[in-house]
């Protein structure tokens, strides 16, 4: 006959030292001095007493207790150990999440992220964190299927993120392809998929203002931006620097000489892995030394704006252009280089130097070697090309009817 009652137990107080409440067949409850209370089943088996933890009150009922109290001796009628059975259902559960599909992404991650430029697998961590490891990374790799993967990738197209949604699909294929070769996964689901995501409609080049009007519309419409101060000085280099966008907001202050009017960018920041230099007009000296005070005591000139030991969000420039009016088919952040590249060639600046400065990829490989030890290469002729650049801007800016004449 059962002793215990849910009022008995409530009413229960620890005592100096712990004692015990039993209830029948083995069940008791362990009442703890710190006044925790706990149920335990103890039991024999091939003639060695055991005890079998069955849980905690009150997450653990009275009669939930019972139940278990229950299934152990259904288990030793049946000549099992109930306490081997409950450590090959823990072992299981752990096996189970050492199979997920987290672990084995970051296990891929880490043996091939070495490999990669830093900018590259940042971006490919932060995807699989974002928009993969919440809705699918605590399931067992070999379980997942394909319309659990599509789920989650139609999450991101929702978003108005297509082509992304295609290359984290790309990404979750080379996890499951890991997960096969290392035997914790029988197939790769993301086959399947294909043709299930609307294809990526591709312009043939980035969206850019080349019209001298249209760009001094664009310059006024970038100094009057009224957002974030930090947001505004990358804005305003933009156009006169025409970097790749990920290389402006990542530029760090230890790259700047000031007073050599260069930016000097290391070939592992290159898209090329090339070392390049960036000369510096008097108009972005001028913007650089206006920010120094709020970010120059730490790394990077555009840091974010709570993370200041993270740059700026990639997308803080492209936000900025939309706030403004300029839709994303009008102009985008890469758009300043079109912009340069096409006005420069019209005012009749070298092809090469134009190519250097944009920091193009050689296409001929004797000469490419040749430009990894000379990447000072036309630095006199662009240091004037980008000064004159600078102030050419100006004048659009202010107004002028400028035509571009062949320099």
């Amino acid at each position: 006959m059962s002793k215990l009652t849910e009022m008995a137990i409530k009413k229960a107080k620890p005592e100096a030292k712990p004692y015990k409440m039993a209830d029948g067949g083995g069940l008791y409850l362990l009442v703890q001095s710190s006044g925790s209370k706990y149920w335990r089943l103890k039991y024999r088996y091939l003639g060695v007493e055991k005890l079998l933890s069955l849980g905690v009150y009150p997450d653990v009922s009275l009669s939930q207790a019972r139940e278990r109290r229950q299934d152990a001796r259904k288990l030793l009628a049946n000549d099992t150990d109930p306490g081997a059975v409950k450590q090959a259902q823990k072992s299981a559960s752990v096996a189970q999440s050492e199979n997920s599909f987290e672990v084995i992404a970051r296990e891929w991650f880490a043996r091939h992220s070495p490999n990669w430029k830093e900018n590259h697998s940042s971006k490919i961590l932060a995807r699989l964190e974002n928009d993969v490891f919440p809705w699918i990374g605590s399931r067992p790799i070999g379980e997942i299927v394909a319309p659990a993967l599509l789920a989650a990738m139609r999450r991101i197209e929702a978003r108005g993120a297509l082509e992304t949604a295609h290359r984290v699909l790309a990404i979750c294929g080379q996890v499951f392809r890991y997960g096969v070769a290392t035997g914790r996964a029988e197939r790769d689901p993301t086959g399947d998929l294909r043709g299930a995501l609307p294809p990526v409609k591709r312009g043939n080049h980035f969206a850019a203002i080349t019209e001298p009007k249209k760009v001094g519309e664009l310059l006024r419409d970038i100094d009057g931006y009224q957002g974030s101060f930090i947001v505004q000085c990358a804005f305003k280099l933009s156009p006169l620097l025409f970097v790749r966008p990920g290389e402006l907001r990542k530029m760090e202050w230890v790259e700047v000489d000031l007073d050599k009017a260069e930016w000097v960018i290391p070939a592992e920041k290159m898209k090329m892995g090339v070392t390049h230099i960036v000369p510096l007009s008097a108009q972005s000296i001028k913007i650089l030394r206006e920010i120094q005070p709020l970010t120059g005591h730490g790394k990077y000139v555009f840091h974010g704006e709570r993370d200041h030991d993270r740059p700026m969000s990639d997308n803080a420039i492209r936000s900025a252009l939309r706030r403004m009016g300029w839709a994303n088919d009008e102009m985008t952040p890469h758009g300043f280089r079109a912009m340069a590249s096409t006005i420069l060639d019209n005012m009749g600046y070298k092809q090469e130097w134009l190519e250097r400065q944009l920091a193009h990829e050689e296409p001929n490989k004797i000469k490419a070697a040749y430009k990894r030890e000379a990447w000072r290469m036309y630095l006199h002729e662009r240091t004037a090309m980008m000064q004159a650049w600078a102030d050419y801007l100006d004048k659009l800016k202010a107004g002028a009817e400028v035509i571009p004449l062949r320099a």
